[in-house]
């Protein structure tokens, strides 16, 4: 079982700090970001959907978490 999470980690720390910049939005708000404010006005509307976009996966991390770790207690108190 540990070696599973060995391999686990193996493969999401290289994906999680060895990535480059990825900047991600829907064409059509890029297009319009640049158009009308130039590329700093690009930029921090970017920053700010990837910032929404982030809260969702952060949730759902701390809830899976939690159910791993109460999942591993009552799998020890047994």
């Amino acid at each position: 079982m540990k070696k599973t999470y060995v391999i686990l980690m193996a493969l999401i720390v290289p994906v999680l700090f060895f990535t480059s910049e990825v900047h991600a939005q829907c064409a059509m708000c890029k297009a319009v970001a640049e158009s009308s404010s130039g590329h700093v006005g690009a930029k921090n509307l970017n920053l700010g959907i990837l910032f929404l976009m982030s809260v969702p996966y952060i949730l759902v991390s701390i809830i899976a978490f939690a159910m791993w770790r109460h999942y591993k207690v009552s799998k020890k108190s047994v």
